[in-house]
């Protein structure tokens, strides 16, 4: 038996378009032959596509678009497809998530999830939950049998699994093992097509995988690339196995350049711009967005004010050169001097304080957003998770921007995926790597005179946002309790801040954008406990 899986990038809402790269899919696949053709979960309506499934027409025109589809193939072999079928019962939530059987040029038969996800893609919203029983149909002499998302009962002499995993680092690897560890569990194989791309702040992996009925792993697809991955199950070896990401670095990588190609393709853009400082996170998003998008499609701008040293303008520069963007540069003290004339006034008496300091990150903002108005260019956003989780950003300066690319990378991790990128061609200039971080808002300042050694606060947020964690429970850890409780407030103070920053592309277990929710208006529990 021949198990074609379709790992293919689809665009939320595009119910025609996503027929048509269905239909392609299907078209490639065919000429290995198989007996069955699978797509992930939802590829139909795409994913996830949130309140779109409530807006009214939607699933009922996917089901139309649906029923063309079949047609459309109806001398190819069986697909099943991935699509938001409506609940006519009139109890529960409005639609099921659900699969197709496309054979015959009709749709034969369908099959719906049973365990629905509580998590990011917050399924409870939108689909009522089918019965937890084993879901089959015949395929020949044989018996197949069909589960989506999660969920991978028994039932059928092989299991194919339509899935759409959200990617954080490490979970397409614990995916693998679970599968492996079911199939051998329930002495069949297992094939799961796994939906690829990036969708607003989620970004799926793809790697399609097939698993015997020893729990063996005999093929696996791209990661992070479309693929079409045929699987002869009467083949006792390993089959096309592509290889794994040998390193977090390196599918956290992966994950940022396909979340930055897709959303600003998908959002309908062709070129982004971002401002260069010369520091590590502008040089870490420009090599992400020129891997993205190629670089004639990408523009550094420089805006260098009185406090901008002459080396942050000469590494800037030098990135530019090594990556081969354009570059502009606009002095911005001359706005700096009218914005100080006109609010001398209303000041008068007043030191100079950090309102001064964001004033230069908003006027570089205003001064981002007007080319990227002028010229139909996406601003991309460069401040890191260690940064927003403690608020070290000025709200409508830097957090400013179409898409935040590592807003869900800790400034550790910043640093890891610079000198992982410079082993493999010198890119970003080795001072960017070695000197202090600082903003550079006023004379010699750093960020270290703000905030704890980055190396202590990445160990503090990862144990209290990754782990859920306690303040008490980090200080009976070991760590200093002043600047546990210092970094907690920081936290909780911030949360104003990263509800009106832009989009951040998820590649951790808990992003601010999509799994953190948290009150602005509220008192923090353990205050009273605060040294």
């Amino acid at each position: 038996m021949k198990i074609s899986l379709l790992q293919v990038n689809t665009v939320v809402g595009d119910l025609s378009g996503n027929a048509d790269r269905i239909a392609a899919g299907v078209e490639e696949a065919s000429r290995f032959r198989p007996d069955l053709i699978v797509t992930p979960e939802l590829s139909l309506p795409g994913c996830p596509a949130r309140d779109l499934l409530l807006e009214r027409g939607f699933a009922e025109r996917g089901l139309s678009v649906l029923e063309d589809l079949a047609a459309d193939l109806a001398g190819a072999p069986p697909v099943l497809v991935g699509f938001a079928e409506p609940n006519l019962s009139g109890r529960g939530r409005p639609l099921y998530n659900a699969a197709a059987l496309l054979r015959g040029g009709v749709v034969e038969e369908t099959f719906r999830k049973a365990r629905l996800s509580s998590g990011i893609l917050d399924e409870g919203r939108y689909f009522e939950a089918a019965a937890p029983t084993p879901q089959v149909f015949r395929l020949g002499e044989r018996t197949i049998g069909v589960c989506i998302g999660e969920e991978v009962r028994g039932g059928g002499e092989a299991i194919v699994n339509l899935a759409a995993p959200p990617f954080a680092a490490g979970a397409p690897a614990r995916r693998e093992e679970a599968l492996s560890r079911l199939a051998k569990e329930n002495g069949v194989p297992i094939l799961s097509a796994n939906l690829v791309g990036g969708n607003d702040d989620l970004i799926f992996a793809g790697r399609s995988s097939a698993f015997d009925a020893g729990g063996t792993l005999i093929a696996r697809g791209a990661a992070f690339a479309g693929d079409v991955v045929n699987v002869d199950l009467a083949r006792p070896t390993p089959q096309a196995v592509a290889p794994a990401a040998p390193a977090p670095e390196s599918e956290i990588w992966q994950a940022l350049v396909l979340g930055t190609r897709d959303y600003v393709h998908k959002c309908g853009f062709t070129s982004a711009h971002l401002g260069l400082s010369g520091g590590i996170d502008s040089s870490l998003v420009a090599s992400i967005a020129v891997e993205a998008l190629g670089p004639e499609n990408v523009l550094g701008v420089l805006l260098p004010s009185p406090y901008t040293s002459a080396a942050s303008v000469e590494d800037a520069q030098e990135l530019a050169g090594n990556l081969g963007i354009r570059v502009e540069c606009i002095p911005i003290a001359p706005m700096m001097e009218a914005f100080d004339g006109a609010l001398q006034g209303v000041f008068a008496g007043r030191p100079r304080d950090t309102t001064e300091e964001n004033l230069q990150a908003r006027i570089r903002a205003t001064v981002l957003m007007a080319l990227s108005n002028k010229f139909g260019s996406m601003l991309l956003s460069t401040g890191n998770k260690s940064e927003a989780a403690v608020g070290y950003c000025t709200l409508y300066g830097d957090t400013a921007g179409g898409l935040s690319v590592i807003a869900d990378v800790p400034k550790g991790m910043v640093y890891r995926l610079a000198r992982q990128l410079n082993r493999e061609r010198p890119v970003i200039p080795g001072r960017v790597l070695e000197k202090p971080p600082s903003a550079e808002l006023r004379p010699g300042q750093t960020d270290q005179e703000s905030l704890p050694p980055y190396d202590l606060l990445d160990a503090i947020l990862h144990r209290h946002i990754d782990c859920f964690e306690s303040p008490e429970k980090i200080v009976a850890a070991g760590y200093p309790a002043a600047t546990v409780y210092q970094v907690f407030l920081m936290i909780r103070q911030t949360e104003f801040k990263r509800r009106q920053a832009a989009p951040g592309l998820r590649v951790t277990g808990r992003a601010f954008s999509t799994d953190w929710h948290m009150p602005i208006a509220a008192r923090p529990w353990w205050q009273g406990d605060a040294r």
